[in-house]
């Protein structure tokens, strides 16, 4: 009869060899796998990262495209609110000049020349831009009437357009 002991001594059987074949093979498509995974993962990193910048880099180019738009918009209205400014301060000049220099009329032709040039001298220097500030500086110290007027301004026009 053949010794059990004899059979351990024999050393490791196919199965065992098969066995650790398949453990090695694993740990090594394992290691394949982790390796495909962090090389995948750094490239689509790097890919991001180039997509990123290349976006930055648009939108820092369209930026400054709005920004001179808007620049050259700002100094077109600027243009245009002076030359009006100019040209009601002119009105304001000739109404008096041309208007009743005496009698019943005479304070209100005057009180009418003055204001249309006080008001032409300031759309002249501040231009559109100034004015603008003017009033956000106007909104900020007076909100609660800046709203009220808002909504009455917002009635007429609706009412204006509903008819």
């Amino acid at each position: 009869m053949a010794n059990p002991n004899s059979i351990k001594d024999a050393g490791p059987s196919a199965a065992d060899k098969a066995r650790e074949a398949a453990s090695t093979a694993f740990d090594k498509t394992k290691e394949a796998a982790h390796t495909a995974y962090d090389k995948t993962k750094e490239a689509a990193g790097a890919t991001f990262d180039k997509a990123k910048e290349a976006a930055s880099s648009m939108g820092e180019a369209v930026g400054s495209a709005a920004t001179a738009a808007a620049q050259a918009a700002g100094k077109t209205a600027d243009r245009l609110t002076a030359s009006a400014g100019s040209s009601v301060k002119h009105l304001g000049e000739t109404i008096r000049e041309k208007g009743p220099q005496d009698g019943a009329l005479a304070g209100a032709t005057k009180a009418v020349g003055n204001t249309l040039e006080e008001g032409g001298k300031y759309l002249e220097q501040e231009g559109f831009s100034g004015m603008m500030d003017d009033v956000t500086d106007l909104i900020r110290k007076n909100p609660v009437p800046a709203v009220l007027v808002g909504i009455g301004i917002g009635f007429l026009i609706g009412r204006t357009l509903g008819s």
